[in-house]
């Protein structure tokens, strides 16, 4: 198979070693004589994968007895309308930080009383706010803590007075996370955790039954917490592969040593970015996220931006154009992106330079 330097923003890069043992999983699961995606999801062979996964998790983030894990179709999309059937009773509050935290954002003012506490959209959401004040007496303040369009991040958790909702899809097990700050963690799979196909849910089991309404069973996450994840048929073999992906990333050494790696591979491609004069970055220094790094031509070079394209591609790098409605360059470096596809993508960047003088 062709070698290429993998930067899609999702579905992205997976680590070979849950790709391989999926793969044989198709081909026999547990012994059983059939493919993952033909047996029973009630089968003790089932039933022990869910368990597996879920105490991955549990490990990993090293999550509190107060939370549950929960396994869901559907996307992150979805779950912007989970959380406002799941929390929204009164008002709500969202920092609105990309596309993603506004259309969790539109979801929540369907259903009630919902504003943005703060907002970076006066810059094109190339910086996370600061300087604002989580109101009290709001049902929940919702973030979004990686932006992959533009390239922003969150990287702490912070203090709220009131429940505090996230969305990580996508820099979920990059950090070590404390959750019992959250009465809620959320998100797609398709980034650090697995292929498409199923979403997560870290939920503070407390949290729940606080609104009035009535709240579609499917969209109950009381009804699939105590339902296993299984109340209906679950997407079987994105979690497979989320299981493979988990156990390969507790081989390498967990979230701690994944971070580290992380944060070495955004520091070898910012540098380059800030040292070569045909490029630049588009997100505040101080808030530049570490799974999605965007960048554009600098000024006077626009364009070459094709050209840089073109040559990128023909060096094996695959994904790096940046998403529709900013253009430019997006290189998503996720967990299972090697330190070694950087250091190509880093060493391409300085061949485009001698090549343009």
């Amino acid at each position: 198979m062709k070698k290429v330097h993998n930067f899609n923003a999702g579905p992205c890069v997976l680590p070979d070693q849950a790709i391989e043992n999926s793969i044989e999983a198709l081909k026999d699961f547990a012994g059983t004589g059939m493919a993952v995606i033909e047996v029973s999801h009630r089968s003790k062979e089932w039933s022990a994968v869910m368990d597996e996964c879920r105490a991955l998790w549990k490990e990993l983030l090293n999550i509190p007895d107060t939370h549950e894990v929960v396994f869901l179709g559907g996307g992150a999309s979805l779950q912007f309308l989970y959380v406002a059937m799941n929390f929204l009773e009164n008002k709500a509050g969202y920092l609105e930080t990309g596309v993603w935290a506004k259309k969790a954002y539109k979801e929540a003012k369907g259903l009630g009383n919902a504003f943005a506490v703060a907002s970076s959209a006066d810059k094109n959401f190339s910086y996370i706010p600061k300087g604002y004040e989580i109101p009290t007496g709001i049902d929940y303040f919702h973030i979004t803590t990686n932006n992959t369009i533009y390239g922003t991040e969150i990287r702490y958790d912070m203090d709220s007075p009131v429940p505090l909702v996230a969305d990580m899809s996508s820099d979920i097990m990059s950090r070590p996370v404390d959750v019992s700050k959250y009465a809620l963690i959320y998100g797609g799979a398709q980034k650090n955790v697995g292929p498409a196909g199923v979403s997560f849910a870290i939920i503070r089991k407390d949290a729940l039954g606080k609104v009035s309404r009535y709240i579609p069973t499917m969209l109950d996450y009381k009804v699939h917490i105590d339902g296993g994840s299984m109340y209906n048929t679950p997407p079987v073999f994105p979690i497979f592969v989320m299981k493979e992906t988990l156990k390969w990333l507790k081989g390498v050494g967990g979230v701690e040593a994944i971070n580290r790696l992380n944060v070495e591979k955004a520091r070898i491609l910012y540098d380059e970015i800030d040292r070569n004069p045909l490029f630049t970055g588009t997100a505040a220094k101080e808030d530049r996220s570490i799974m999605n790094v965007c960048f554009v031509m600098a000024p006077g070079h626009e364009a070459l931006q094709d050209e840089f394209l073109e040559f990128a591609k023909g060096q094996g790098m695959v994904g790096i154009k940046g998403h529709r409605s900013v253009g430019g360059f997006r290189a998503s470096i996720y967990n299972a992106c090697p330190k070694e596809s950087v250091e190509a993508l880093v060493a391409c960047m300085q061949d485009f330079e001698r090549k343009s003088k």
